[in-house]
């Protein structure tokens, strides 16, 4: 009886390959301040259509951290605490453990071993160019895990109870509906610039913050769940200047 060889076909993966990523559409709807959808833009790529870089915006974000702190946290060790020059008991014939100073880092009252001192430098450089790739890797991933919402201008007043009628108002948007809520700062609303008329509305509501295109950096973006983007036109003007100057 002739016997036939079923060949199968081989599922191996070819090593270098990866699947494609899905392309992420750029196009945006624009909202009113009461939630209701208008015209659609496009995004510029340079903004929202990077590819992310974790290494990169790690070593960003742990910079301008870095930048930020005072340095001044400050222990004395062994040899700064006051007092313990002379030996507590003899070396021999007391029965007890040896020691040759109260001040050591195991007695209470001793100095600190590998504590904090304030003559570390936690300043870092970051290079311009590099600083901004960040802030638009952070801002297409915000784009990418549907966390960005553009709104037309805002025509309100200085009233809180205004400020929060919006809110509720963009909760009503698929996908929005936990903005400005669980009373931590969750959301950030970026205007082309803060100034007081702007800041006063929304200045009293827990979880929400105001921010500048303009001066915003990649780890405050990071810091958000959602970001409210106020008059598109004039924040992804600021935003393309901000990422593509040299």
């Amino acid at each position: 009886m002739a016997t036939t060889n079923k060949t199968k076909k081989s599922t191996k993966k070819v090593p270098g390959t990866a699947p494609k990523a899905k392309a992420v559409s750029l196009d945006a709807v624009v909202y009113d301040q009461k939630g209701v959808a208008g015209e659609t833009i496009k995004l510029p790529e340079n903004v929202f259509g990077v590819k992310w870089n974790g290494d990169m915006v790690h070593q960003v974000v742990t910079s301008i951290l870095g930048n930020k702190r005072a340095g001044t946290a400050d222990t004395k060790d062994r040899g700064e605490v006051r007092g313990g020059g002379i030996k507590p008991w003899k070396q021999k014939g007391t029965g007890r453990s040896r020691h040759g100073s109260s001040r050591s880092p195991i007695w209470v009252g001793g100095g600190t071993t590998h504590g904090p001192i304030s003559e570390k430098n936690y300043k870092r450089k970051i290079n311009k160019k590099m600083r901004n790739k960040a802030l638009a890797t952070v801002l297409s991933e915000k784009w990418k895990s549907g966390q960005v919402l553009f709104v037309s201008p805002l025509k309100i007043g200085t009233k809180t109870k205004e400020g929060a009628s919006v809110m509720n108002a963009l909760k009503s948007i698929s996908g929005f509906e936990k903005i400005g809520v669980n009373g931590r700062r969750n959301t950030a609303i970026l205007f082309p610039e803060v100034d007081s008329v702007s800041l006063r509305p929304f200045g009293n509501i827990p979880a929400v913050r105001l921010e500048s295109v303009l001066d915003i950096n990649p780890a405050q973006v990071l810091n958000y769940k959602y970001l409210i983007i106020v008059d598109p036109e004039t924040c992804l003007s600021a935003l393309l200047k901000r990422v593509t100057s040299k």
